[in-house]
């Protein structure tokens, strides 16, 4: 005996396939365990990794910034990597995590593609 699924949407509609949360960095990372990945304007495929340092400025001890990760397009392996410049300033490590983690999906690709763009300018 098999179980009978509720009827899905009618035919040539979607359901809304983003979860709630699912339009910002940290809220990807806490619903899907993973980063985000993003196609670049490049051709390659990235994924994001959020960084934090400690810069030795007593008022602002810490910072962080976006590295993004170019892989193969196979996947198989990361073929190098870019980062943004420092994107903001802190007084400890869980907040400027949680305020990268505030910006969009759509701020994230953005920088993306300034760092692309910036790749490309360089020698």
């Amino acid at each position: 005996m098999t179980e009978e699924l509720p009827p899905g949407p009618p035919d040539g509609f979607l359901e809304d396939a983003d979860p709630p949360g699912d339009g910002t960095l940290g809220g990807y990372l806490d619903l899907h365990l993973r980063p985000p990945a993003f196609l670049g304007s490049d051709g390659y495929p990235y994924t994001i990794s959020v960084e934090v340092e400690q810069t030795g400025d007593l008022m602002a001890p810490f910072c962080g910034y976006l590295v993004f990760l170019r892989w193969a397009e196979t996947g198989i392996g990361i073929l190098g990597h870019m980062e943004t410049p420092i994107l903001l300033h802190g007084t400890s490590r869980a907040r400027v995590e949680e305020a990268l983690g505030d910006f969009t999906l759509e701020r994230v690709h953005d920088l993306l593609e300034e760092a692309i763009r910036r790749q490309s300018r360089e020698p």
